[in-house]
């Protein structure tokens, strides 16, 4: 009865099929890896060939005594057992290469994503601590308490739209009746804008005195600016002196927003003089400006971040809303209009700035030295 072709060579070789493309691809990788492509493959597969065809041989050589027909010779045993084990191991080598390699470089890829993923990590971590490093210094660049003079109230704030911006005020004690007041804004975001801002409130802080008038400190900010300030950058400064005697504030514009003065009577005007702007001509020659203060009169300085803060809808809050929002509280102090105007942009816009807001309320109340007048001219008299 015919058995049918004898399987045992082949099952036995099949068994140890891994084993020979497991020597090649774990002791003979140094033979073909790091080639190029082609040639990598062309040896790959010729180490394939020549294990396949010694391991065929050997394998049948080993069964030949125990699955060897009656009259069949070992040749004829090779002859009728080399066939499938040998197209078994090229078929199963080319596979378990080609997974293999796949796999490794999925492997790299892995190793060098999650290196990138904690290099940026790392980097994120460190850029966060970096700014607010510059946040604090920032904050401390900012007066901590501001001074004040007879007849007036000063109040300031900072509302940052991101950790560091690039808006700053000042209120500067000249002498005991006058004060230099300024705010400024300068162009961009982040830490850049944030170190300018840094070189101009050193700048202004050198340069201010009780007989430096505003024009010549303006000039003088924007020669030290023109000289460093990097290109396509440049600052808006508003800097004034505020004189409780006279009861005066004479005052430089340099690109700044135009002030806002309500007088107390309700009657709105802007402080409309002004300059260019710091960092970009050199030789601008800047020109002083003076307006009276009477009790009951408020002078609003501040920065875009508040009258381009948006709405929802895309609407911006506005001088005209910054002035009603004045009226309305006409009896507060500068301390509680400060908070109130503030308030009330925050409400309008969610408390989502899209700038930095500054903001300086100067309020005209009865000082000192309106009595000390008064009792000169009835002295005269």
């Amino acid at each position: 009865m015919d058995r049918g072709p004898d399987i045992g060579p082949t099952l036995t070789y099949t068994l140890s099929l891994g084993n020979l493309i497991g020597l090649v691809q774990d002791y003979l990788p140094f033979l073909y890896r790091r080639r190029r492509a082609l040639q990598s493959w062309a040896i790959y597969v010729g180490l394939l060939f020549v294990v396949g065809a010694l391991g065929v041989t050997i394998v049948n050589l080993i069964q030949f005594p125990l699955h060897k027909q009656p009259g069949q010779r070992l040749g004829q045993f090779l002859a009728s057992g080399w066939k499938i084990p040998f197209m078994a191991t090229m078929i199963v080598g080319v596979i378990a290469e080609l997974y293999k390699r796949t796999r490794d470089r999925l492997e790299a890829k892995n190793r060098e994503l999650q290196h990138t993923l904690e290099q940026e990590a790392a980097e994120r971590e460190q850029h966060g601590q970096e700014l607010q490093q510059a946040r604090e210094i920032q904050e401390s660049l900012l007066p901590k308490q501001l001074p004040q003079i007879p007849g007036f109230e000063i109040d300031g704030l900072w509302e940052p739209a991101r950790v560091v911006g690039g808006d700053y005020y000042d209120v500067i004690q000249l002498s005991e009746t006058r004060l230099g007041i300024c705010i400024a804004d300068v162009v961009g975001k982040s830490i850049s804008a944030a170190l300018l801002m840094a070189n101009v409130q050193a700048s202004i802080r050198a340069f201010a005195g009780e007989s430096t008038s505003p024009s010549n400190l303006c000039g003088r900010v924007n020669s030290v600016l023109c000289s460093s300030i990097a290109p396509g950058k440049f600052v808006t400064l508003f800097y004034g002196v505020l004189d409780a005697k006279t009861r005066t504030f004479t005052y430089t514009n340099a690109g700044h927003l135009l002030p806002i003065l309500i007088r107390g009577s309700g009657k709105a005007q802007e402080l409309r003089d002004g300059g260019a702007v710091l960092g970009v001509f050199p030789g601008w020659k800047y020109e002083d400006s003076e307006v009276k203060l009477k009790a009951g009169d408020r002078l609003l300085l501040f920065t875009d971040g508040i009258t381009e803060a948006g709405a929802p809808g895309g609407e911006e809050f506005g001088e005209q809303r910054l002035i009603s929002s004045s009226r309305k509280y006409w009896e507060a102090s500068a301390s509680e209009l400060k908070s109130a105007l503030l308030g009330d942009v925050k409400k309008f816009c969610n408390a989502r700035f899209r700038d930095d807001a500054t903001l300086i309320v100067i309020s005209a109340v009865p000082g000192l030295y309106d009595t000390e007048r008064e009792l000169e001219v009835t002295a005269h008299i």
